[in-house]
């Protein structure tokens, strides 16, 4: 599926968030997990991928079922550009970005700085920086490097370290937020 130039909403998540009206008067467990905290009934998310030009916008779990077909959206936007290798993403992952997104009350996608890396970038990566972890969340489709236009490195920092879950490292010099459902920590400057 190419998805890129893609500037709207996509049809399956437009048909969900249609389907998602009859669901509004639903209770909301968004409180039931920390993980959940602020991601809602329906979650969304909004990408846009720079180095590939490719944006999604996608309603990705409805009332507890996560769709398959938008997951497979968010790898493919999400995979290693560098070599074209998909990996699946931890939901928990996705879930924490959508949380944090919904907790910063903004309509702007997510830029995408580097969310699967094969192990081969990583490596090469690691050769060129000593910020890069050899065991690195990225390896496993755990992690995502953001960064928004219209909010602060510690903007996003304080909203995905209210979700409670995972880590949250701030990269201030270099202007992006990293997020991962690894252990609870959080770390940078």
């Amino acid at each position: 599926m190419d998805t890129s130039r893609t500037t709207g909403m996509t049809r399956r998540g437009l048909l969900g968030a249609f389907a998602a009206t009859a669901l509004a008067a639903a209770p909301t467990y968004s409180n039931a997990f920390g993980l959940l905290r602020g991601a809602g009934d329906i979650r969304r998310l909004k990408i846009y991928n720079g180095r590939t030009g490719e944006s999604l916008d996608t309603i990705y779990w409805i009332e507890g079922s996560y769709i398959k077909d938008a997951l497979a959206e968010v790898n493919h936007v999400m995979r290693d550009w560098r070599n074209n290798q998909v990996k699946s993403i931890d939901t928990r992952t996705l879930d924490i970005m959508a949380a944090a997104h919904n907790l910063m009350d903004t309509t702007e996608s997510y830029l995408l700085i580097s969310g699967y890396r094969s192990p081969q970038t990583n490596a090469m990566l690691r050769s060129r920086s000593s910020g890069v972890a050899k065991n690195s969340r990225h390896l496993k489709g755990e992690a995502a490097d953001l960064r928004m236009n219209s909010r602060s490195v510690a903007q996003m920092y304080r909203a995905a370290s209210a979700c409670a879950a995972g880590g949250v490292g701030r990269y201030t010099s270099s202007n992006f937020v990293h997020m991962d459902c690894g252990p609870v920590r959080s770390w940078g400057s």
